[in-house]
């Protein structure tokens, strides 16, 4: 069920963002969620797109410094405390969150966020067995 992420790290220049986003755009892909983490001299864009596989060989063909990784797109309830109920999970069981960022979708009245963790296995296996709803990378590319 892992969604693949798409990792770009950037000179914190001028355009720099805007070529990345231009790059997979001509070639028709479409961002569903992204974060940007920035220092004095470099960012790190992550990326879900829906065609990632494409969006990972235009970005290397077009000369970025990029990797794919995994992560959980998982849905949770938008109401207060919805997101400490699901890090409460995670922290009982010892999982440890590399780090996190959320998305907006049209498609339900919840929050989706996408976790980056150690042990992906045991984090999707928990957030089912709590009845939490972990997205496919089919889910989330169509979103």
């Amino acid at each position: 069920m892992p969604v693949k992420q798409i990792t770009v790290f950037l000179e914190n220049k001028c355009g720099r963002l805007a070529s990345v986003a231009r790059a997979i755009g001509d070639e028709g892909i479409n961002i569903r969620a992204f974060s940007v983490a920035d220092t004095t001299d470099f960012g790190i864009l992550r990326l879900i797109v829906n065609k990632p596989d494409r969006a990972y060989e235009v970005l290397r063909n077009g000369k970025f410094t990029v990797r794919m990784t995994e992560v959980i797109a998982v849905q949770i309830p938008d109401h207060p405390g919805g997101l400490a109920d699901v890090l409460d999970l995670m922290k009982e069981a010892g999982i440890n969150i590399e780090y996190l960022y959320a998305f907006v979708t049209k498609v339900s009245g919840d929050a989706l966020a996408v976790f980056r963790v150690e042990n992906i296995e045991e984090a999707e296996q928990l957030m089912i067995d709590k009845g939490i709803k972990v997205l496919s990378g089919e889910e989330v590319y169509a979103l």
